[in-house]
């Protein structure tokens, strides 16, 4: 899936020095995550070659690879974060969620003689954000998600607060093209400042999501019947004060 920068976000209360705060470590956990997914997505024909064994993508490897695309596109070092800090914290926490998956994934990914793996960059999105949220420590939840016509794990449905903002906002003709949402709310009493950031079908997204609708594409869903530029996802991610 294609990127989109997370734009200019809509501030809905007075902005205050935690919120930019925020908003930067927001920022950082998008720019990690795409960077980890960007290297499933380069590396997608070698995991699904049946003439292979050991794809070389453990968790290591893997994480150098989106470590050098985080800093190419952020211009910033990840592993220069302080780890004494909230945000070197979280982002750490992220690059071992990386690793931790990475690594679990061996056993599948390395497996001769079988062609297309089940791990896709969807995949790798979704099980970084559940390992994320585990080692979090309930500083921070992110999840992958998209409008209900375009979810095909119901771990990733949108929650109501996405599901409106998807609605009213992303879907919206007067919605600027790769602009995020941003707001602090509050959740089960707590306030959580959350932001999330729209993401666009590429042409390599179309081979599954795609024409002709209906139609099964490899990994046995029917073809959604999208092009290239559509609204294909949404990087949720919250932070708890």
């Amino acid at each position: 899936m294609a990127v989109a920068s997370l734009g200019a976000a809509v501030w809905p209360v007075a902005g205050v020095a935690s919120e930019a705060d925020d908003r930067a470590i927001a920022d950082s956990l998008a720019a990690m995550l795409r960077a980890g997914r960007s290297v499933i997505s380069a590396n997608q024909s070698r995991i699904n070659d049946p003439a292979l064994g050991p794809k070389g993508l453990d968790g290591k490897t893997v994480l150098a690879a989106a470590v050098a695309g985080y800093t190419k596109a952020t211009g910033t070092d990840p592993l220069a974060s302080d780890p004494a800090t909230r945000a070197g914290k979280l982002l750490r926490a992220e690059m071992a969620a990386i690793v931790a998956v990475m690594d679990a994934a061996q056993a599948d990914i390395d497996t001769p003689g079988v062609g297309f793996k089940g791990f896709i960059p969807a995949v790798f999105g979704r099980l970084v954000s559940e390992e994320f949220g585990k080692r979090a420590g309930g500083l921070a939840r992110m999840k992958v998600t998209a409008p209900l016509d375009r979810v095909r794990n119901r771990a990733s449905r949108p929650d109501a607060f996405e599901a409106k903002v998807i609605t009213e906002n992303f879907l919206a003709p007067g919605w600027t093209r790769g602009a995020a949402f941003a707001a602090t709310v509050s959740q089960n009493g707590t306030e959580t400042f959350r932001v999330m950031a729209p993401e666009y079908y590429a042409a390599s997204c179309l081979a599954c999501h795609g024409t002709p609708k209906g139609s099964i594409d490899v990994t046995g869903y029917p073809r959604e019947g999208f092009a290239e530029g559509d609204l294909g996802g949404v990087i949720s991610i919250s932070l708890v004060h």
